[in-house]
């Protein structure tokens, strides 16, 4: 059981992060449009982060005869217990890093929620298949911005270049498991490095030289973003206990 409640809240911390991270976006993106698309996006997460808490409280709860919820849960855990993926915590930087960032996310996303929906457990089988048409859409949103910015004017393709050099580094995590993990995802980075290639192609721009990757976030050891993060998201309900979400 233990290992399912790891898996389940590692799920649930990185749909609650990058839907923190683009929700900073609200009120300041380049155009109306857009403002409100990734606000959408930022809301979708949040009920794949709800969904996924609230599946994980369950499990706690038989397994430890406690009482958590998903509101303790998402705000009452410190750093060193989030398993998110590093990537969701890194800063939005501009738009580009922004998009390409919510890029590499989504098509991981769709290929791992791909086959979760065929997992055993009928609790995380539903909450996937019904998250892969939201993921299917964020995926055409943020590619079509990679194409964009890519092929766009000297400016846009220098700041998706600069993005790609950044980001780059914290791919590799994606494809390494933690010990809790249900789906073999060593064989996602085929297809993600694939899908990736195609909208790089479009986009006249190319994959980097091989780096070092960053590791850790699913092991609970995370860069200094999420400290700040948290501390911002959690501040209401450590000011004030016993508000539910």
């Amino acid at each position: 059981m233990s290992k399912l409640i790891d898996y389940t809240l590692h799920l649930a911390d990185t749909a609650l992060i990058i839907s923190h991270r683009n929700s900073e976006w609200c009120a300041h993106g380049p155009i109306l449009e857009q403002d409100i698309a990734i606000t959408n996006l930022s809301l979708d997460q949040l009920g794949q982060a709800r969904n996924f808490y609230q599946y994980a409280a369950t499990l706690i709860n038989q397994d430890n005869s406690s009482t958590v919820s998903e509101d303790s849960l998402a705000y009452l855990r410190g750093e060193r217990e989030f398993k998110n993926l590093l990537l969701t915590e890194l800063s939005n930087g501009d738009w580009a890093q922004t998009v390409l960032r919510q890029f590499f996310f989504s098509v991981y996303q769709y290929l791992l929620y791909e086959k979760l929906q065929h997992s055993n457990d009928e609790q995380l089988s539903a909450i996937a298949a019904k998250a892969l048409k939201e993921i299917t859409y964020h995926i055409k949103w943020s590619g079509e911005w990679v194409i964009r910015l890519g092929d766009g004017t000297a400016e846009s393709n220098h700041r998706i270049q600069k993005a790609i050099e950044f980001l780059w580094e914290y791919t590799g995590e994606f494809f390494i498991a933690a010990d809790y993990e249900l789906i073999d995802v060593a064989q996602l980075k085929e297809p993600w490095l694939k899908k990736v290639k195609e909208i790089f192609e479009e986009a006249t721009l190319e994959l980097p030289y091989p780096v070092y990757m960053h590791t850790g976030g699913k092991q609970s050891v995370h860069t200094e973003n999420l400290g700040f993060i948290l501390a911002e998201m959690q501040t209401l309900q450590r000011t004030y206990p016993g508000l539910e979400w």
